[in-house]
């Protein structure tokens, strides 16, 4: 059989209440240039959709390429799930001739479309690369995948394609699986796989014949030992991964004696829970599953939330004396923790990773400045950082900063735009003051407070959002915003 283009799946799906069967309730959401959102792969095209009557969200995968024996099996695969309740499993639908399509790739007109709830969250490997200067979260992350790892081999059933693509991480850092094309399911007993999934995460010598309950073995063994490993090593990502897998490559599982990131972990094995991963690895990659061993081994201890050392944003003498400066002539406190203080003609630069604090008045007065990056290892602003920057256009404040100090942003008079992030709660006195270019602020619904001053003679300010978290707005806010 032969299916539509993607291009007509998209004229479709703009009249999806003419097109759609028993889902006319549904909408495509359309991003600012008012197309449909989409997402494609090797064998779909994914629509994000919304419910008219409930205003939830859904993913609505169209097909685009022929799979042998895809309907029968996700139907198979929907009844046994349907009264499995995990929240590493999304609920889906499958609905055959749902939607119609006028295409010239078929003499058919109706087309099975697959409908999940949407999911917002990053792909693990795209959260890993965020988070890996946070050796917590990369704690967290292998704690939460071998515990969903234990579950999955504890089923009767198994994924099928298991790799950091198909796990999202939520913004609470809890997992979740999608993309269920090779699940297998015990009513799918004796037949053969329609997909093997990715080499890099799969068993070297995995056929269509291999379907049973023990297919994620290696790759969970895989993943797991990984996360672990880079949460206790995080150079070990630059070193051996790459865009599409971890540490291991299928090449690797053909010559493990001769695998370099292996080399590497077994040193670290005074870990304990490192090292029972490693045994579980080498077990599923000679056994081709982990029958003979106890999921149990998959449930590390939760690590424990390290306690948040809050550094002081004001410069002491004996911090600018031990100061050590960069080749830009930025001063650092000698731990590299503060940013203390920066050249007047410095006119762009990128904060180092692992900097908590920009101290008070570090780049006070460097009028030439035009752009900044600022580190998401950033949690503090200082009083007066960046004020009378008269050359700074726009700033980027990540989620990790909390606070940020009065006046923070003063008399920054290129300043035409910028975004509280959600990490941020208050809005200090004078932060903004003088501003004279700002034109638009985001302000998060995080914010409670905006302080005295906050925006005055910002003369160009045509719009401000200000959520309903916002409980105090401080005295001449507004003051002069002509």
């Amino acid at each position: 059989m032969n299916y539509p283009l993607i291009s007509e799946y998209i004229e479709s799906i703009r009249s999806a209440e003419e097109n759609f069967d028993k889902l006319s309730n549904l909408r495509p959401m359309l991003d600012s240039s008012g197309n449909p959102i989409i997402s494609s792969g090797n064998f779909a095209v994914v629509f994000k959709m919304k419910d008219t009557d409930t205003g939830k969200l859904y993913a609505v995968k169209c097909f685009t390429r022929e799979q042998e024996h895809r309907n029968e099996h996700y139907q198979k695969i929907a009844g046994e799930l349907e009264f499995v309740s995990s929240p590493y499993l999304v609920h889906f639908r499958f609905l055959d001739k749902e939607l119609f399509v006028d295409t010239t790739q078929s003499n058919e007109t109706e087309f099975p479309v697959l409908m999940m709830d949407w999911v917002k969250g990053q792909p693990m490997d795209v959260y890993i690369k965020e988070y890996l200067h946070d050796r917590y979260a990369l704690q967290m992350l292998a704690y939460r995948f071998c515990r969903m790892g234990a579950w999955l081999l504890s089923q009767p059933f198994a994924h099928g394609d298991l790799k950091p693509d198909n796990i999202l991480v939520r913004k609470d850092g809890t997992l979740v699986l999608v993309d269920y094309d090779g699940m297998y399911v015990p009513a799918l007993e004796g037949e053969s796989a329609n997909e093997l999934g990715s080499p890099d995460f799969r068993h070297p010598l995995r056929t269509e014949k291999d379907f049973n309950e023990h297919i994620d073995d290696l790759s969970i063994a895989s993943i797991a030992l990984s996360l672990k490993a880079i949460s206790l090593n995080t150079e070990l990502y630059s070193q051996y991964a790459s865009s599409d897998r971890l540490l291991f490559s299928a090449a690797n599982y053909r010559d493990i004696g001769n695998s370099a990131a292996l080399q590497t972990i077994i040193k670290m094995v005074s870990d304990t829970e490192l090292s029972a991963l490693v045994s579980a690895f080498l077990l599923a990659l000679s056994k081709n599953n982990l029958s003979m061993m106890s999921f149990r081994i998959f449930l590390l201890c939760e690590p424990e939330k390290p306690k948040i050392e809050i550094l002081s944003t004001e410069i002491t003498d004996e911090e600018r004396a031990n100061a050590i400066t960069d080749e830009f002539g930025v001063g650092y406190t000698a731990d590299g923790l503060k940013l203390i203080g920066a050249p007047y003609n410095l006119t762009s630069y990128t904060i180092k990773e692992g900097t908590k604090v920009i101290g008070d008045g570090a780049f006070r007065h460097c009028k030439s400045l035009q752009s900044i990056y600022i580190s998401d290892s950033v949690t503090s602003i200082g009083d007066y950082a960046f004020c009378h920057c008269h050359s700074l256009q726009s700033i980027n404040i990540p989620d990790s900063v909390t606070s940020i100090g009065r006046g923070a942003f003063y008399d920054c008079k290129s300043l035409l735009s910028i975004n509280i992030p959600d990490s941020v709660t208050s809005i200090g006195n004078h932060v903004f003051d003088g501003c004279k270019s700002l034109r638009s602020i985001h302000i998060s619904n995080s914010v409670t407070s905006i302080g005295d001053h906050a925006f005055w003679h910002c003369h160009s300010l045509q719009s401000i959002n200000i959520p309903d978290s916002v409980t105090s707005i401080g005295d001449w806010a507004f003051a002069d915003c002509i």
